[in-house]
């Protein structure tokens, strides 16, 4: 809990799964909601599954590396993020051709 409550801002949104360990954060400072994927795979919008699939593409990516020093993870994990939102080089290349063409 004290790693989380350094981490995660007080009355923040927290979705789980129903992993024991998660418990504390229902007597916690945070709003805490779960998603019991033998009952139920999502609620709504609201599911774990995509956080589960960025962090499988950025560790997968931060292999490659052989280790990160410290103080510039937050610059490969930023990177992650980008290359995740942005999609494949095929996505890219349609979008800036696009872009060219709007722009000349």
């Amino acid at each position: 809990m004290p790693i989380i409550r350094r981490k995660i801002e007080p009355d923040s949104i927290v979705y789980t799964d129903c992993w024991r360990s998660y418990n504390a954060l229902d007597v916690s400072e945070f709003k805490h909601y779960r998603i019991n994927h033998s009952r139920l795979f999502a609620k709504k919008k609201n599911h774990i599954n995509g956080i589960e699939n960025f962090w499988n593409q950025a560790k997968r990516h931060m292999r490659k590396f052989n280790g990160i020093p410290r103080e510039h993870f937050h610059l490969f994990l930023k990177e992650c993020e980008w290359r995740f939102n942005t999609g494949t080089p095929n996505e890219l290349l349609v979008d800036l051709k696009k872009l060219l063409k709007e722009n000349y």
